[in-house]
Parts: C-alpha cells; sequence; structure tokens
C-alpha cells in the first residue's frame, strides 16, 4: 500500500507527558506517538529500567528503538522540589499525562488532582496501576504477568488438564501491560474526544484509571458469566478453540504447525475432501459445529495423519489452494519476509543512529491517508532535555544550566 505523506498524522498537535517506566504507560504513549501525538517522556536520572532490556547491539537495546520510539526524552528528578515544578510547567501546556506509578505516588510529589487541575484545566490524566486507583489492593505491586494470572489468562494459557506438570506458560510477551497500555491509549482519546465535544466547558480533570487486572479480565469472553450462571470454570483447551471445530494446530512432516480453522459448514466440508475423508464429510451428527466439537479428537487424528504427509511449507500451499483458513505459526523470521506485512509497512526498515538500518513494527490503527511516522528511534536518555524545557517550559538557558548544575536535570 502507498501511503500518504502529505496530511499530518490524526494526532499531530496534541501532547502528552509521559511520567512512566517499564511497559504500561510507556506502550500507551508510544501508540499515540506513533499517530502522530508529541510525547515528553519524562525519565529519572539513568533513564527509564526499560532501555537495558532485551538483546543489545552497539551497547544499546534493540527493544528500545522500539519502545521507546516517537517520544522526546526529558531527564528531571522528580524528588528535587525543582524537578516537580518544571514537569508541573511542562503538565501546564500539555493535553494529557499517563503515568503508571503506584496510586497515590503523583500526589506525594506535589501533582495531586487539585494541583493538576490548575496548571491545565480540562487536563486528561491517565493512570496505569495493577489494581487500580481504589480498593482493597490498590497499593500492592504489580507488574504485567500479575496483571495475567488475576484478570485469568494465565489459567487458561495452560496446558490442558492431566497432560503435564508444567507449569503454565506464559504467552511470550508482557501482554498484560500492552493490554493495559492500550486501554490508557483509548482513554485518552476518549478525553479528548469529551473535551471537544464539550468546548470551553471542559475544564474539569479527565480521570482515566486503568489496572492491569482489570485490563485482562477485560478481554474473557464469557468466563465470568458463564460461572455466575452455570457454575461453569472454563479450562485450559491448549491450542484448540472450546467453542468451534475442527481449529488446532496440526503437525507437519518436517516438525513444524500449521494453524487450520476448517470450522464452518461449508469449510469443514471443503476440508474433509482435501484430506480424503469424505466419510467424515458424510457423517449425519459431524454436519453441525456442536457435534464436531462432541467428536473433535476423532476429527482432529484424521486431519494431524493427512498433514504429517507434507513439509510445513507445502502443506501451507495446499491449504491456501483449497481455500482453507490456514497458516504456518511465524516465527520472527517468516514475520520479517511476509510480503503482506511489506507490502502494508507493518514491516519495514527505519534508520536508527545507533543500529543503522533496523527492522520496525508498522504504526497501528493505519490511517492511509494520513499516516503517521517513526520520527525518531527511541532517543538517548536526556537528549531532548533542554530543548524541551526551553521550547515548552519557557525557562532561560541560564535556568536550564543552573537545574543541570544542581542535579535536577540530566
Amino acid at each position: 500500500m502507498a501511503l500518504s505523506t502529505t496530511s499530518a498524522p490524526p494526532l499531530a498537535g496534541i501532547r502528552i507527558v509521559e511520567i512512566g517506566h517499564f511497559i504500561a504507560a510507556p506502550f500507551a504513549s508510544r501508540i499515540l506517538g506513533d499517530l502522530g501525538a508529541e510525547i515528553i517522556k519524562i525519565e529519572p536520572p539513568g533513564g527509564d529500567p526499560v532501555r537495558g532490556w532485551g538483546e543489545k547491539a552497539n551497547g544499546a537495546s534493540l527493544w528500545w528503538s522500539v519502545h521507546g520510539r516517537n517520544k522526546r526524552s526529558v531527564v528531571i528528578d522528580l524528588k528535587r522540589p525543582e524537578g516537580v515544578e518544571a514537569v508541573g510547567r511542562l503538565i501546564a501546556r500539555s493535553d494529557a499525562v499517563i503515568e503508571n506509578l503506584r496510586p497515590g505516588a503523583l500526589a506525594r510529589l506535589g501533582l495531586d488532582r487539585e494541583r493538576l487541575e490548575s496548571l491545565r484545566p480540562g487536563l486528561i490524566v491517565a493512570h496505569v496501576s495493577g489494581y487500580g486507583q481504589d480498593g482493597p489492593m490498590s497499593d500492592r505491586a504489580a507488574f504485567g504477568v500479575i496483571g495475567e494470572a488475576i484478570g485469568g489468562l494465565r489459567y487458561l494459557t495452560d496446558h490442558p488438564p492431566g497432560t503435564t506438570g508444567l507449569p503454565p506458560p506464559r504467552v511470550g510477551i508482557s501482554i498484560g501491560d500492552s493490554v493495559a497500555g492500550l486501554y490508557a491509549a483509548i482513554g485518552v482519546l476518549a478525553g479528548l474526544v469529551s473535551r471537544g465535544l464539550k468546548g470551553d466547558s471542559a475544564d474539569r480533570l479527565c480521570v482515566v484509571d486503568v489496572a492491569l487486572t482489570e485490563a485482562v479480565l477485560s478481554l474473557m469472553e464469557g468466563v465470568v458469566t458463564e460461572y455466575g450462571a452455570l457454575g461453569i470454570v472454563r479450562q485450559p483447551v491448549g491450542s484448540r478453540i472450546m467453542t468451534a471445530a475442527p481449529t488446532n494446530a496440526y503437525p507437519s512432516a518436517d516438525g513444524r504447525w500449521v494453524i487450520i480453522a476448517g470450522n464452518s459448514d461449508l469449510l469443514y466440508q471443503r476440508l474433509m475432501r482435501l484430506i480424503g475423508r469424505e466419510d467424515l464429510a458424510a457423517r449425519p451428527e459431524l454436519q453441525s459445529n456442536r457435534g464436531r466439537i462432541a467428536h473433535v479428537e476423532e476429527i482432529d487424528e484424521a486431519i494431524s495423519h493427512w498433514s504429517r504427509q507434507y513439509d510445513a511449507n507445502r502443506l501451507a500451499a495446499i491449504l491456501a489452494e483449497a481455500d482453507i483458513p490456514s497458516t504456518l505459526i511465524y516465527t520472527a523470521a517468516e514475520i520479517a519476509e511476509d510480503p503482506q506485512f511489506r507490502a502494508r509497512g507493518m514491516v519495514r526498515e527505519v534508520e536508527d543512529p545507533r543500529h543503522g538500518p533496523l527492522l520496525h513494527p508498522g504504526i497501528v490503527p493505519m490511517f492511509p491517508d494520513s499516516p503517521g511516522t517513526v520520527r525518531n528511534t527511541g532517543q538517548d536518555v536526556g537528549a531532548d532535555t533542554d530543548a524541551v524545557l526551553a521550547e515548552i517550559a519557557g525557562y532561560s538557558t541560564d535556568d536550564i544550566a543552573r537545574l543541570h548544575n544542581e542535579g535536577v536535570l540530566g
């Protein structure tokens, strides 16, 4: 897809202050920065700890190139009153704040609700925390894995009961943090829409309260409803889908797995003909999804027997030609080379001053007529401190030099 570069991205002109570290709040602001918002990332001396996470090249984190992209890095010591004052002056000229400190920490720094409202009437403040800003567990520490466990996801990503004594696996990324970050971004956008609709009357602080635990729980389909109505505790099912069959990962001759989803009545018939099992296609009890779920073991065994005849790439090609929803389970290598991702800019090459050309994931959601861009690739810690304080907060060169000498700025 050819992307236009003539129109400003949708959030151009919006300024957001990020006071966060690790993943959830920074992920939220990255999403908004990708869509054109100016992100002022407030970092402590030494920077966000995530700068040291993941694989490194040239002494720098490769993940940080993505995680910190499209942000301006400002190092301010918030343990110093002068640092809080500097951040307050930035907030006064911004549209939103996203933070993931412990509940109440922002207020203890001197940036409580009343102070924020006085600094910037109509300010949107998105709080991201483990359990939310109130309630009996609000002051407990939490990371994304805690949210995944309490929200119910980790239970359902376990192996099917009785198949192994291994612990429940995680999904391989910090999904709880990222989901909470997405909800925080949605909250900020809703606040901006509300403020725009209300016009001059929107002078009250708009508070967004996102809990890691609740963000994960919100994804859990009918799990709570089924339990409340019927006492049913949904169980892990491995790679199957509990409510539709056949859908599973099936083995190939070369030891890989291919997802095959033949779970509509029409697709099931087509798939059974493809694998040479017209007998299964004809059986009356397998004509409906409910019947196929009841006989899923038999159906999966038949598909697996067929799939093991082919290596993964050949298997995927046969299924695609038959128009059966299917795919290899991609590794990073397949993602990087995928022609669909490449055509739509979802895998793109960007220039990072620390690393040279790097592959980055693209921008979601896509606005073809006014796309966001990767404006920078995770600035060095404090790279924008002086410029931001001068341009936005109105500090003089002498004041900035003094604050550096006093250790307030980094």
